[in-house]
């Protein structure tokens, strides 16, 4: 197992944020939900239970649905507030948008120390002492308008209205806690859904890929401090119409956003519960920064991207759908009858990544 392996292992199979099964118990909210089914009939299309990018629902005497997500970006506002705030909010945005969906609606709780604390801003946040030189010390207060403005900033580029939250002076801990939900309505009749349908069909990606964003590395203790993505706001905003004028072609089979461990957990989450593999040349993905290494293009976590799974037949017009917006499209690679996601450069080998965690990494 190598380390890019590792990390992308380590986020898939271990670290909660891609497991939430093994913390909290969905059959409770499945109970409850059949409970509810008999008041309001069919209203659930896609629960929690679904490991789906976002949840789809309708609303009774209404004939479109509905997908709403919540997302934390907790630990990346300790060194990036600002930037961190905001990536949580674009995040939460392009969940709902892979479901096919515009987002409309946001709602944001942000928990934090009291005001006049003070908080150290940068790389060394979580020791609570600053050794490099290059972080800033504030009060909590002024944290909390960096955050608060990320949120409000990615909101007006999306277009999307912040309606309510939820506010606490009442934490202790070093690490922040920001929350979002994003409500938006769906484009087309039925919603997208994030694992693979069937071997054959091509993998597109949308939106330019860096090197920002290595929390998956950091959370794996391969790296010693946390980079976290940029904010990308007129990417965002670009890359989100681009995606739903390619979904409104009615030809994607499946579909996820590009967060947590990037192009990575898109393409092995969506083949491990499709029961199917993928092939992937990384030498394909459109990048914005040179000199990349096939590892970076890989497990980065940049933003304002998404992937998508087209029949062979409908690559074409589906591209022209998502260029028609100016956002960088390719076609890196394809679903394959395997059981494991095989990522190369040109060729070589980069990373396999089974459906199943490795011995070695759950010991």
């Amino acid at each position: 197992m190598n380390t890019v392996e590792k990390a992308l292992m380590h986020g898939l199979f271990v670290h909660l944020h891609h497991n939430i099964d093994q913390a909290i118990d969905f059959k409770m909210f499945q109970q409850l939900n059949q409970m509810v089914e008999k008041v309001s009939p069919g209203a659930l299309l896609i629960g929690p239970e679904a490991n789906d990018d976002a949840a789809v629902f309708s609303m009774p005497g209404d004939d479109g649905l509905f997908v709403a997500k919540m997302e934390s970006h907790c630990s990346p506002c300790v060194p990036r507030p600002y930037a961190s705030a905001a990536t949580g909010a674009g995040g939460a945005m392009r969940d709902v948008v892979a479901m096919g969906a515009r987002p409309l609606f946001l709602l944001d709780f942000i928990g934090t120390r009291p005001l006049k604390e003070e908080v150290i801003v940068g790389p060394c946040g979580f020791k609570g002492e600053c050794t490099c030189g290059s972080c800033k010390t504030m009060t909590s207060g002024d944290r909390i308008n960096l955050m608060v403005k990320g949120i409000r900033d990615m909101c007006e580029t999306m277009g999307v209205f912040v309606v309510g939250g939820g506010f606490s002076t009442s934490f202790s801990d070093i690490v922040p806690a920001v929350v979002v939900a994003v409500i938006g309505r769906m484009v087309v009749e039925k919603p997208l859904t994030k694992p693979a349908k069937k071997a054959g069909d091509r993998l597109i990606i949308l939106g330019n890929t860096s090197n920002d964003g290595n929390d998956t590395l950091y959370r794996a203790g391969l790296v010693k401090s946390m980079l976290p993505a940029e904010a990308l706001f007129s990417e965002e905003k670009n890359t989100m119409e681009a995606a739903l004028a390619a979904i409104k072609t009615g030809k994607i089979n499946a579909c996820s956003d590009l967060g947590a461990a990037g192009l990575g957990a898109a393409v092995s989450e969506s083949v491990r519960f499709g029961r199917l593999g993928a092939k992937v040349d990384l030498a394909l993905v459109p990048v914005k920064t040179k000199g990349l290494s096939p590892e970076e293009i890989l497990i980065c976590e940049t933003q304002a991207r998404m992937l998508f799974q087209v029949d062979p037949h409908d690559v074409a017009e589906v591209m022209d759908a998502a260029n028609s917006n100016g956002v960088a499209v390719a076609e890196i690679g394809e679903i394959t009858a395997g059981k494991e996601a095989v990522f190369v450069y040109e060729e070589k080998e980069v990373a396999r990544i089974p459906h199943q965690a490795p011995k070695e990494l759950t010991e």
